[in-house]
């Protein structure tokens, strides 16, 4: 057996004498190079879908009257359809590898007929719908819910799987068995556009012409005018409303103004942290394609840059509050920073956001307190979280809820500090309210801006540090006073002091502050103060302007800490203008930082050097790993040229021609291992295949249906059939050169037609499934979550139909059910 597996393959054996290898050893280094390949297909198919968002995300200007004025009012149109888009490129970039391979085969085999790519096919097509749906539904949290948005088009390409299944038996037992002519395949193949069309169709809500319909959902709207009679063109473009990012890619100011005012609540917060917490909320309110989440899973498996910000623990959970109070977050209104509940709901909070306590302090009283309605009964719960204070070594956990009765204004909790003789840097751990589920009316109680803590754990063993709170401190000209902030910080023993003055810039004193000298004096396991400095409004229109502010002198064993001088802004306009042109700057760094794919050769081979695309210091042990072992392919793939040439497309017919080459080697190692391990290529193909390149399908749709409100990017592609371009390309190739010899394209397709009749009824079986979900609210009127009986029985029942697919196929490939002539394979 060893010898006769060595002489299969198109590509492969090139390593000399390895027939000789033992079976076991040459099997289990096959298998290594199949799966190595498999990462490698997986990477070159990122950057092939980095071309492809290129290509699609093409816009051009559509300029409309404006009856306001007589300028024409000006608006992006995207030239790619979403629908078409999905069903065409992107079904290209994620299916390549089964595409390819069935193309590569046939050509490899002499125009002859082969097994593994149409197995691949009709096997990645069942782990997509049977497997893929079913992870879908069992990770969405218990109780909540995604249904499918675009339901039309999710029918359509679920109708046109079924029916690409019933074609293939029609051709291959029905019509001429066994043999395939020409217009059976031509005839298949045209069934690939018609499917489009209609599923375009479909997504225009069977209408011909220019319509006018919005999305909520993506933010996008169909332009023109209502023309029944005549089909024309659809034209999407960007929603007529405040854009969070503007046409060169930076970031809206306006859109980034109540943001801002949000994150003033945390002071400690640095102007790159609230860069990161800007683009990651900009980020999460953009629609993203299948495509983004699968190049998101391929990076995540590969240790490659992520498409979205990794957030530290004390940004998660800040990002945690914003999300749990959308509201403060309208970015159409700026008049209320927070919103006016009236005296509807309980709004509860801590009553302030930050507090450091000394380490011997023994207990710490936190205050609660509520406001707004009064007449109700509230509960909420309060829970510690660690940061870098542990529970148990640190401080005692805290879990308890707390009752507000009718017209209760606070409560108050005690957090057990824990002392020790050590001296040790300060710590901080958290704490986080939420609202109660159980019992509760949870439409007549909210939390307010304050519903996290942070509790710094001063170290008091030692006089300590101290410093300036900030490096730099913006004021407006008629601010009055410049409040400067001074923190002690690693040690509160004893009485210390500090003696602080102001230096002259190109503002002046006392022209324009009132500057000098002066003593800070810090008592014993006091950690604050604060100074006042005058300034003065001369009410005139000047340049900014700015002084230093200068720490010297600790007395009592203190020295000086981290920060012992600070620039003090005079701004003339107002503040937030300055501030917001920072982060907007910082803003659109990050966004641009995260785009999928690159522009230039220089920013995608630094991407490839170096783990986790050069964010070293969020990149995990996996990530490193990752690296190391798929460094040889990341590097060899950054010479591609990217997508930022030529619109793109260089980049991907280059990515395509490396996917073929790759998907050739895939062939070949799977078609020796099979044969190696004594496995017949059809289970090789349905199973080791199938998996190899559904895989990062499997990730990108988990993701998609946690992060997503609706299900369509999670599991609105496991219907699309692979079948018309991936078998009916190559057939037809096959079909004409056969007919110009004079013979006939033979397809032995006894395993091929059992899989594929298998294949139909359990995907008849799971649609139907998917349909009674939707409309049955023991599912929870959903295709995926739901109530958790109903959810954990959907998940297990569709990942048995897909073990009985491959039993089923399996038995037949080894003789065990008979199907078909002996002779067919």
């Amino acid at each position: 057996m060893n010898e006769t597996c060595g002489k299969k393959g198109v590509l492969i054996p090139f390593i000399p004498f390895d027939e000789s290898w033992n079976q076991y050893i040459r099997g289990s280094f096959y298998m290594a190079g199949l799966l190595y390949c498999f990462m490698g297909v997986a990477i070159i198919a990122d950057i092939f879908m980095g071309a492809i968002e290129k290509i699609t995300s093409k816009t051009r200007k559509v300029y409309l009257s404006n009856v306001k004025g007589t300028e024409p009012e000006v608006i992006e149109v995207r030239i790619w359809n979403d629908t078409v888009a999905n069903l065409t490129l992107m079904a290209l970039g994620s299916s390549a590898p089964e595409f390819l391979l069935s193309v590569i085969e046939i050509c490899g085999n002499n125009f002859e007929s082969g097994v593994l790519g149409p197995g691949t096919i009709i096997g990645s097509s069942a782990f997509n719908l049977l497997a893929i749906t079913a992870v879908c539904i069992l990770v969405i949290p218990n109780g909540e819910t995604r249904s499918i948005r675009s339901l039309k088009v999710f029918l359509v390409t679920s109708g046109f799987s079924l029916f690409s299944n019933v074609w293939l038996l029609v051709i291959l037992d029905i019509n001429s068995k066994n043999v395939v002519e020409i217009w059976e395949a031509a005839l298949t193949l045209l069934f690939f556009p018609i499917f489009v069309v209609i599923a375009w169709w479909a997504d225009r809500n069977w209408v011909c012409g220019k319509t006018v319909h919005v999305y909520d959902w993506d933010q996008q709207a169909e332009l023109g005018t209502t023309d029944i009679g005549s089909c024309g063109e659809s034209e999407v473009m960007l929603e007529r409303r405040t854009k969070f990012l503007l046409e060169n890619g930076e970031v809206n100011k306006q859109a980034l103004v109540e943001f801002y005012k949000y994150l003033r609540l945390y002071p400690d917060l640095s102007d790159s942290d609230a860069a990161i917490l800007a683009a990651t909320k900009l980020l999460d309110n953009q629609p993203h394609s299948r495509m983004w989440y699968r190049i998101g899973a391929v990076r995540g498996l590969s240790g490659g840059k992520k498409v979205h910000p990794v957030l530290s623990q004390k940004l998660q959970m800040v990002y945690h509050m914003i999300n749990e109070n959308p509201e403060l977050l309208d970015l159409d209104s700026l008049t209320n920073l927070v919103p006016d509940h009236g005296f509807n709901k309980s709004i509860v909070e801590f009553q302030a956001a930050f507090v450091s306590v000394p380490e011997s302090i023994g207990k710490v009283v936190v205050t609660v307190v509520r406001h707004g309605r009064m007449d109700n009964n509230v509960r909420v719960r309060i829970e510690s979280l660690d940061g870098t204070a542990k529970e148990e070594t640190e401080y005692l956990l805290v879990n308890e809820v707390l009752w507000f009765g009718p017209y209760a204004k606070e409560r108050e909790v005690s957090v057990m500090i824990i002392d020790d003789d050590k001296w040790e840097l300060d710590k901080e751990f958290f704490l986080r309210l939420s609202l109660v589920d159980e019992d509760f009316n949870r439409t007549e109680v909210a939390l307010g801006k304050l519903s996290i803590m942070e509790i710094v754990i001063l170290n008091d063993d030692v006089p300590g540090n101290i410093s300036l709170r900030k490096c730099g401190i913006l004021v407006k000209q008629n601010c009055k006073f410049a409040c400067i902030e001074l923190k002690r910080e690693n040690g509160t023993d004893g009485e210390v002091s500090v003696q602080l003055k102001t230096i002259d810039g190109s503002a002046k004193s006392p022209k324009d502050f009132k500057g000098g000298n002066a003593t800070i004096v810090f008592k014993h396991s006091k950690t604050q103060r604060s100074l006042r400095i005058p300034i003065v409004n001369d009410v005139s229109l000047e340049k900014d302007k700015c002084f230093e502010i200068e720490l010297f002198n600790p007395t009592g064993g203190a020295k000086l800490g981290k920060i012992p001088k600070c620039v003090v802004t005079i701004t003339n306009d107002d503040v937030l203008n300055s501030v917001l042109g920072r982060l907007k700057v910082l803003t659109s760094d990050n966004m641009r930082s995260m785009q999928v794919h690159h522009d230039t050769w220089i920013s995608q081979i630094l991407d490839a050097l170096t783990v986790n695309g050069g964010n070293v210091k969020e990149a995990s042990t996996f990530d490193y790993f990752m690296h190391v072992i798929l460094f040889v392919w990341k590097v060899l793939f950054s010479l591609i040229p990217p997508p930022g040439i030529l619109g793109g497309w260089l980049c991907f017919f280059c990515s395509l021609v490396i996917i073929g080459l790759l998907t050739a080697v895939i062939g070949d190692l799977a078609g020796i291992f099979g044969c190696l391990m004594d496995l017949k290529d059809t289970v090789t193909a349905i199973t080791f295949v199938a998996l190899g390149t559904s895989l990062p399908d499997l990730f990108a749709s988990k993701v998609a249906a946690i992060q997503e409100k609706y299900a369509d990017n999670a599991i609105g592609n496991v219907t699309r059939s692979n079948v018309f371009l991936g078998l009916g390309l190559p057939w037809l190739v096959a079909t004409i050169y056969h007919r110009a010899l004079g013979g006939e394209f033979v397809v032995k397709s006894g395993a091929l037609r059992f899989s594929v009749l298998v294949y139909s009824c359990v995907s008849t079986v799971a649609l139907l499934l998917l349909l009674i979900r939707r409309y049955s609210s023991i599912f929870g009127n959903a295709e995926l979550g739901g109530p958790k009986i109903g959810k954990w029985f959907s998940g297990l029942f569709l990942i048995g139909l897909w073990f009985l697919y491959i039993l089923l196929s399996s038995l037949q490939a080894y003789g065990y059910i008979k199907w078909g002539n002996d002779d067919e394979i």
